[in-house]
């Protein structure tokens, strides 16, 4: 239940019947990010088909979980989480990460609780799955969110190259 609003979301595994869906929340979420890193300059939205491609391929995988909201007409909230198999080392026993992968909410059902219970969904699959530890990138609007439910600043920069 929604503690502002009351109303009880349903968070259900996503289908193949919801590809299309999820990547048009994808690509409202790069949109919302902006910038030259998530949209960057020339990009022919080639990647949605790709996407799409792999969500299928992907779709039922043990290593990705994809938790949904249905809304009146199509998705109202989604998000992605994955586990990787990296190196154990003292700071992780066990080489397993959660990296939670985009949960976005269409705008016509935002504040009605709708990512939180798609990440309580998503952080006890990875309670389930034993991860040492579980990353994500928060946007502004959504870091309140993420502190809320337990997460701190990484200790590691972040940094990336594109090839």
């Amino acid at each position: 239940m929604s503690p502002s609003t009351g109303i009880h979301t349903r968070v259900r595994q996503a289908d193949e019947d919801d590809i299309a869906e999820l990547v048009r929340l994808r690509a409202l979420l790069f949109e919302n990010l902006g910038g030259d890193y998530f949209d960057p300059a020339g990009g022919d939205g080639g990647w949605m088909g790709a996407l799409a491609v792999l969500l299928k391929d992907r779709m039922t995988a043990d290593s990705l979980r994809i938790l949904v909201v249905d809304g009146d007409s199509g998705l109202a909230a989604c998000g992605i989480g994955s586990v990787e198999q990296r190196l154990p080392g003292p700071h992780l026993q066990n080489g397993r990460v959660g990296l939670v992968i985009g949960v976005v909410t269409d705008p016509a059902y935002r504040r009605r609780g709708h990512s939180r219970s798609v990440m309580r969904g998503l952080l006890d699959w990875f309670a389930e799955r034993e991860v040492a530890r579980v990353d994500l990138y928060a946007s502004p609007e959504g870091e309140p969110l993420y502190r809320d439910l337990g997460f701190v600043d990484h200790p590691d920069p972040a940094l990336y190259r594109r090839p």
